[in-house]
C-alpha cells in the first residue's frame, strides 16, 4: 500500500492553526492600530491644553515686543516631553521662534485652533495669539506645537510588547493543544485503521476486523462499525459461494444426464428433419417459378407508372398555363377597370378645359381691343372699367374650371397609380374613399345614383392603397350594373368604423338583389349574371382574393332578390 507524503489531519490542523494565525494577527493589529489612535488622540488633547497655559504670557511677551520672553517661552516648551518642535510668528507672519523638527510655513496667519498632519509621523496643534485691551481683542501672532511618532510610540511600546507576547504565548498554547487533540483523536485511530485494512486477509476476514479505544462515540467510530459490517458481509457471502459451488456441481452432473437423453432425441429428430429439407426443395421450386411472375407483373407496373408519370407532368403544365391565364385575366380585369376610369375622367376633364380655352381666347381678344385703344389713345374711363370687370369674370371663370380640372386630375393619378401598385403605405382611408368617390364620379354623371360615405376623419391605416381602391371600384361598378340595372336613382351607403385592431366595412346597396342561389356562387371565379353581355365573373373573386390574401381578413355577403347587396369586410388596421 502507498504511503501517504501529508496525513489528513496535519492538513487539517494546517489549515485551522492559518486561519487562527491569521485572526490573531489581524485582531493584534487592530489592537495596535487603536492604540495608536487613543495615544495620538490624547497627545493632541496635551497640545490643546498647553494653549491655555503659555498663550496669556507669550501673547503678553509678544504684544510688549519682549521678544527674549518669548523665545524663552518656547525654549521652555522645548523641555516638554511631548513637544518636538516649536513655531511662533507675529502678526505679519515673520518668525519669532522656530525651534526643534518643523516645517516651513507658507499659509497666511492662523485664526483659530486647528489640528494637521504631516509627512514623516509627524503632527501639528496651531492657535492664534489674541490680546484683549479696553474691551478689544487683536491677534498678535500664532503658535504651533508639533509632535511626531516617536513620541507616540514611546507610550505605547511597553503596550505593543505586552499585546505581541500575549499572542504568542496564546498561540503556542493553541497549537500545541490543537497537536495533541488532533493526534489522540484523529491521528492514532486513523493510523489504526490504516494498519489494520492494510493487513486485510481474504482467508481469514475474521481477524481483520477494528477494534478502536474510542472515549465517544464520533464518525471514526461509525467507520469501525461499518468496515466491520462489511466483514460481516463477506463472511456471509464466502459462506453462500461455497454452497453455491456445491449446488452448481451437483446441477452439472444433472445437465450431463440431460446432455446423454438430448443427443439421443436429436437423432431422431435429424431423421424428421431430412424429411422437412426434401419438402422445403419442392417448396423453393414452387417459389421461384412465383418470383418470376411477380417480376413479370412487376415490370408491367413499372411501365404503366411511367406512363402515369407522362400524364402527370402533363397535366401540371396544363395547370401551369391555366393559372396564367387566371392571371393574365384578372390583370385585364384591373386594366379594364382602369380603363373605365381614364375615359370618364378624360371626358370630365375636356370639359373644364373647354371652358378655360374659351375663357382665355376672349381675354386675349379683349386684351386686343385695350392694347389698341390704348396705342390710338381714344381708351376711355368707361371702356377700361368694363374690361376690368369682364377680366375678373374671365380669370375667376378660368381658375375656376382649372382647379376643377387639376382635382380630378390629382384624384385620378392617386387613384390610378395605386390600382397599378401594390405597395403599402399609412394614408387616411376617409380622405382616400372619397378621393376613389370622385375618380368614379363620371361614372354617376348621367345617372340619379348616390353614394354615401361614413367613415371617421381620424383613421389612419396601413395598406396597399390599390387594393382598397379596387376592391371599392369592383363593388360601386357591380352594383351600377347588375344592382341598378332597372332603376335610375340607387343608393349606395359606406360605412366604415374601427372594431378595436380592426377595421370593418359595411358595403349597401338598394338594389335588384340576388337568391340564395346566385348569393351561394358569388365568390366564384367565372360566375356571373351577364355572360351573353361580356361580363367575365372575375369582379367578385379578385375582391374575395383581395380581401383574404392581401388584407390578411375576411368578406361576407348578404342579399336577398328586392333588397339590394351588402357586403361586410374585415380586415387588420396595423398602424
Amino acid at each position: 500500500m502507498a504511503s501517504v507524503q501529508t496525513g489528513l489531519s496535519r492538513k487539517l490542523l494546517t489549515r485551522v492553526l492559518s486561519v487562527y494565525f491569521f485572526l490573531t494577527f489581524i485582531v493584534t493589529i487592530g489592537q495596535i492600530f487603536t492604540e495608536y489612535l487613543s495615544t495620538k488622540s490624547h497627545i493632541e488633547s496635551e497640545l490643546q491644553t498647553l494653549k491655555n497655559t503659555f498663550s496669556t504670557s507669550l501673547t503678553r511677551a509678544i504684544w510688549e515686543v519682549n521678544l527674549p520672553q518669548a523665545q524663552s517661552i518656547a525654549e521652555g516648551l522645548m523641555e516638554l516631553p511631548i513637544v518636538t518642535g516649536v513655531q511662533i510668528r507675529d502678526e505679519n507672519g515673520d518668525y519669532i521662534a522656530d525651534l526643534g523638527v518643523t516645517i516651513a510655513q507658507i499659509r497666511a496667519p492662523i485664526t483659530s485652533g486647528e489640528l494637521e498632519d504631516h509627512d514623516g509621523g509627524l503632527f501639528s496643534y496651531s492657535f492664534p495669539l489674541v490680546f484683549e485691551f479696553s474691551n478689544r481683542a487683536s491677534t498678535v501672532g500664532d503658535v504651533t506645537l508639533y509632535s511626531n511618532f516617536d513620541i507616540i510610540f514611546g507610550r505605547i511600546e511597553v503596550g505593543i510588547f505586552f499585546l505581541v507576547g500575549n499572542a504568542i504565548v496564546k498561540t503556542a498554547f493553541l497549537v500545541f493543544l490543537f497537536m495533541t487533540a488532533f493526534r489522540r483523536m484523529l491521528s492514532d485511530p486513523l493510523m489504526e485503521v490504516t494498519q489494520k485494512m492494510s493487513a486485510f486477509n481474504p482467508d481469514n476476514p475474521e481477524k481483520s476486523k477494528i477494534y478502536l479505544h474510542l472515549e465517544e462515540e464520533n464518525e471514526l467510530r461509525l467507520l469501525q462499525y461499518s468496515y466491520n459490517q462489511v466483514i460481516d458481509d463477506l463472511i456471509v457471502s464466502q459462506q453462500q459461494l461455497r454452497n453455491t459451488q456445491s449446488e452448481l456441481q451437483r446441477v452439472n452432473k444433472k445437465l450431463d444426464d440431460q446432455n446423454l437423453l438430448l443427443e439421443q432425441e436429436v437423432a431422431k429428430k435429424t431423421a424428421s428433419l431430412s424429411q422437412i429439407m426434401l419438402d422445403l426443395e419442392r417448396q423453393k421450386d414452387e417459389l421461384i417459378a412465383n418470383q418470376r411472375e411477380l417480376r413479370q407483373e412487376n415490370e408491367n407496373r413499372q411501365y404503366i407508372e411511367n406512363v402515369l408519370r407522362e400524364k402527370n407532368s402533363e397535366l401540371a403544365q396544363s395547370m401551369e398555363n391555366l393559372k396564367l391565364a387566371q392571371d393574365q385575366l384578372l390583370e385585364s380585369e384591373r386594366m379594364a377597370s382602369l380603363g373605365g376610369l381614364v375615359a370618364g375622367i378624360a371626358h370630365d376633364v375636356n370639359t373644364p378645359l373647354g371652358v378655360g380655352v374659351t375663357a382665355a381666347s376672349f381675354l386675349n381678344e379683349r386684351l386686343v381691343e385695350i392694347r389698341k385703344d390704348y396705342d390710338n389713345k381714344s381708351l376711355t374711363n368707361n371702356t377700361m372699367a368694363s374690361f376690368l370687370d369682364e377680366a375678373e369674370q374671365t380669370t375667376s371663370l378660368l381658375l375656376t374650371n382649372l382647379h376643377r380640372a387639376s382635382d380630378l386630375i390629382t384624384s385620378f393619378k392617386q387613384v390610378a397609380v395605386d390600382q397599378t401598385s401594390e405597395a403599402e403605405r399609412v394614408f387616411n382611408l376617409n380622405n382616400y374613399l372619397r378621393e376613389i368617390l370622385q375618380s368614379l364620379g363620371p361614372t354617376f354623371k348621367h345617372t340619379k345614383h348616390e353614394v354615401s360615405i361614413s367613415c371617421p376623419e381620424d383613421l389612419f391605416i396601413c395598406s396597399a392603397p390599390g387594393i382598397i381602391a379596387q376592391i371599392i371600384t369592383n363593388m360601386i361598378m357591380n352594383s351600377i350594373i347588375h344592382g341598378f340595372e332597372n332603376k335610375s336613382d340607387g343608393h349606395i351607403v359606406i360605412e366604415v368604423k374601427r372594431d378595436k385592431e380592426d377595421v370593418l366595412l359595411n358595403y349597401q346597396d338598394d338594389g335588384a338583389g340576388m337568391t340564395a342561389d346566385q348569393l351561394s356562387q358569388l365568390f366564384d371565379a367565372f360566375f356571373t349574371t351577364k355572360r351573353g353581355e361580356g361580363g367575365s365573373g372575375l369582379g367578385t373573386h379578385i375582391m374575395y382574393n383581395l380581401v383574404t390574401q392581401a388584407l390578411d381578413g375576411n368578406i361576407e355577403a348578404f342579399s336577398e332578390p328586392g333588397k339590394g347587396l351588402r357586403y361586410e369586410i374585415r380586415f387588420p388596421a396595423r398602424t
